[in-house]
C-alpha cells in the first residue's frame, strides 16, 4: 500500500471491526452474568419463601396440637381459625370461674 490515505482507511476499518467484536463479546458476557444473577436471585427467593411457609406450617401445626391437647375438649386441630379475641375472652371466663370455685372451696374448708 503506497497510499497512506488508503492504508488509514483499512486500519480504521480493522479497528472498528475489532472494537465491535470485543464489545459484542463483552455485552454477551454481561448479559449472561445478568441472566445468571437473575436466576440465582429467583431461586434464593423461592427457597426463602418455601422455608418461611414451612416454618409457618410447623408453627401452626404445633399450635393446633397444643390447642387440641390443652383445650376444653370442644376444639380440634381441624377446626377453622379461631378469633383470638374470642379465645382470650373464653380463657378469661374460665379463669374467673376457676377463681370463684377456688374461693368457695377455701371458704368451706375453714
Amino acid at each position: 500500500m503506497s497510499n497512506p490515505l488508503l492504508q488509514a482507511f483499512f486500519v480504521g476499518r480493522a479497528v472498528a471491526e475489532v472494537v465491535n467484536d470485543r464489545l459484542e463479546v463483552a455485552l454477551t458476557d454481561a448479559l449472561s452474568e445478568l441472566g445468571k444473577f437473575d436466576a440465582e436471585a429467583r431461586e434464593q427467593l423461592r427457597q426463602f419463601t418455601d422455608e418461611v411457609l414451612e416454618r409457618a406450617n410447623r408453627a401452626a401445626e404445633a399450635a393446633n396440637v397444643g390447642q387440641s391437647t390443652t383445650g376444653t375438649g370442644t376444639r380440634s386441630a381441624t377446626t377453622d381459625p379461631v378469633d383470638l379475641q374470642a379465645m382470650i375472652d373464653e380463657l378469661r371466663a374460665e379463669i374467673a370461674l376457676l377463681r370463684t370455685e377456688l374461693q368457695k372451696y377455701r371458704s368451706n374448708s375453714i
